[in-house]
């Protein structure tokens, strides 16, 4: 197979020029023509080749460049199935895409996997080279999609999938937006009044020679006394604490661990669960209705509910459904899924309906989020608030109690 050097214009007529393979000339003008382009040149290159692989990014170059986010991907697929239902080949649906798209490293990736393509690779065999950007799911449902001849389709569930997930995710990170800003603030203020307002009045006790202080306020003044003197000590052990908390969490038994402690958590835990929940039920019911086989759909959601403990329970119940049991069972024997999840979903088994049974399954829990998230956030902000005036009116107290002994000593007499 030669390599060829050609000069094409688009639709538009904008110049575009690359190289690229072919058995011969003929076949290569074919296929540029099939992808909306007029060809003007095609001339052999020795060395395009290389010049070509020097000149695009390597697929290990572009996993480490910018970052693609759920929202690009949504409309990836989104405008992807547009084309496909049209009648647009595979290769200038690409070619399109990788034009479309805002994001620097999706563009890269895009012409990686056009470049795939084009070479006879199918398109969910050429995804599973970026893992991180095209999980299991992802080039699951593309590779049911392309052996049921519904590509189209399953890219519309999946960009639905990935909306309501991205959806779900703003409305969490929303949610906790407040209580962290206000938290960060409180310990502003602390730390300013601390390391800077109290020295101030330390000095305006020593020279009214004030020696007995309350316990408060001593216990203020050694605080003050490390935070300003010994602060690298502070950072320090935060900075090794947050590098320890790291590596153990990134162990199997460490991550087991944390993700038992993220569903026992009080008034958190529940959270965590019902996000577990709505996630396993709408990625399940995603999988199902793309024609994925059970157990390949039970072993893809595993992975993706972003819970070790949760994972292990599905894992048991695809063993156990493999063995013949029906679905319900195992869950329920997990004790990971409410009885309402369970009896639903037997429910859905009996009926033929177990796709729509999860969507519903993943709407209810997903609105359960939604009213949590609201619930918790009405009620952070007046403890928040509280605490923070309780914090201060403790400092406040113990700077000024000093003050107030010296002057009710002053004016009996005490003191003079």
């Amino acid at each position: 197979m030669a390599t060829y050097q050609y000069v094409a214009k688009d639709a538009l007529g904008k110049v575009i020029t690359g190289t690229s393979e072919a058995e011969n000339e003929q076949i290569l003008v074919r296929r540029l023509r099939e992808k909306g382009y007029w060809v003007q040149k095609v001339n052999p290159a020795r060395s395009a080749t290389r010049q070509q692989a020097q000149a695009r990014p390597s697929s290990g170059a572009l996993a480490s460049i910018g970052r693609v986010s759920g929202r690009d991907l949504a409309v990836f697929c989104r405008q992807f199935a547009t084309m496909i239902d049209a009648g647009v080949s595979l290769v200038r649906c690409l070619a399109v895409l990788e034009e479309q798209t805002g994001s620097a490293r999706l563009r890269g990736i895009i012409r990686e996997i056009q470049a795939a393509v084009e070479s006879g690779e199918t398109l969910s065999r050429s995804l599973t080279r970026w893992p991180r950007i095209f999980n299991n799911l992802f080039t699951g449902l593309v590779r049911a999609g392309e052996v049921g001849g519904v590509l189209d389709e399953t890219l519309n569930r999946l960009a639905t999938f990935l909306e309501e997930n991205e959806r779900l995710r703003r409305k969490v990170k929303a949610a906790m937006t407040y209580p962290v800003l206000v938290l960060i603030f409180a310990t502003a203020v602390v730390i300013g009044m601390v390391t800077w307002i109290l020295p101030q009045f330390v000095e305006v006790f020593e020279d009214l020679g004030i020696k007995d202080l309350p316990a408060s306020t001593r216990v203020l003044i050694q605080i003050s006394n490390f935070l300003t003197h010994r602060w690298y000590m502070m950072i320090g052990g935060v900075v090794l604490f947050a590098l320890a908390f790291t590596q153990y969490i990134n162990t199997r038994i460490g991550r087991r661990h944390w993700d038992w402690v993220k569903l026992k958590v009080p008034v958190f835990g529940k959270l965590n669960h019902k996000i577990a929940i709505a996630r396993f039920s709408r990625t399940l019911s995603t999988l199902l209705v793309s024609g994925v086989p059970i157990l390949q759909a039970l072993e893809t959601v595993s992975g993706s509910v972003d819970n070790e403990i949760i994972s292990d329970a599905i894992m048991a119940s695809r063993a156990a459904i493999r063995e013949g049991e029906q679905i319900g069972d195992p869950l329920q024997r997990s004790g990971m899924f409410p009885p309402m999840v369970v009896q639903m979903v037997a429910i859905g088994e009996e009926t033929g309906s177990l796709d729509q049974m999860l969507s519903k399954i993943a709407d209810f829990y997903e609105s359960e989020v939604e009213a949590t998230l609201a619930g918790l956030t009405a009620a952070l902000e007046p403890i928040l608030i509280i605490t923070l005036g309780f914090i201060v009116g403790f400092i406040v107290i113990s700077m000024f109690m000093p003050l107030i002994t010296a002057i009710s000593q002053l004016q009996s007499g005490d003191i003079g």
